[in-house]
């Protein structure tokens, strides 16, 4: 039996973005693999970054990697499309990488991001970003959200690729240039 122990996490990652940036992709708080990897979405498993080059019409050389060229390649992706990646929360109490588990939630200070970036578009990877995006970060940033389907491997039964791909290529008009 694997048995998942509960902490407290501190965001350990500095978001990714530039001056340009102008859609901001948010998740909860980053997985066990990706801390461990020092970057978003490192689970083998996790289909955000096939999504991501798929909208943008790219390949990833470094697709099954988590090592620091795979690293270089997808912060290179989000910057060349304008798009920055954060998550919603500072820390947080969680088990393992379950959102469903989140307690104690404190939000990410967004300010200098946004005053600094020409983000205009918030998306959120999931149910539970969108909700604490809402509750604990509109009020302050005054962008609504987009609420899309988590990449999770756990969300592949209702959510197969192709779905993934059409529902997150809104992306793609927040980055007209």
């Amino acid at each position: 039996m694997n048995e998942v122990t509960v902490s407290h996490i501190v965001h350990p990652l500095e978001p990714v973005w530039n001056e340009q940036s102008v859609a901001l992709v948010l998740g909860t708080m980053p997985s066990p693999r990706s801390r461990s990897a020092g970057f978003y979405y490192m689970h083998e498993q996790n289909r955000f970054w096939r999504v991501l080059a798929a909208i943008f019409g790219e390949t990833l050389c470094y697709a099954n990697s988590d090592g620091e060229a795979a690293i270089a390649e997808r912060h290179a992706l989000v910057l060349r499309h304008r798009v920055a990646l954060w998550d919603v929360l500072a820390s947080c109490t969680i088990s393992g990488a379950s959102d469903a588990s989140i307690k104690n939630p404190v939000p990410n200070d967004f300010s200098k991001l946004l005053t600094e970036s020409h983000i205009t578009r918030i998306y959120c990877t999931g149910q539970t970003a969108y909700k604490l995006y809402t509750k604990l970060c509109e009020s302050k940033t005054h962008i609504q959200a987009v609420c899309l389907p988590s990449t999770s491997p756990a969300n592949q039964g209702r959510w197969p690729i192709e779905k993934l791909i059409d529902a997150y290529s809104c992306i793609c008009n927040s980055n007209v240039q």
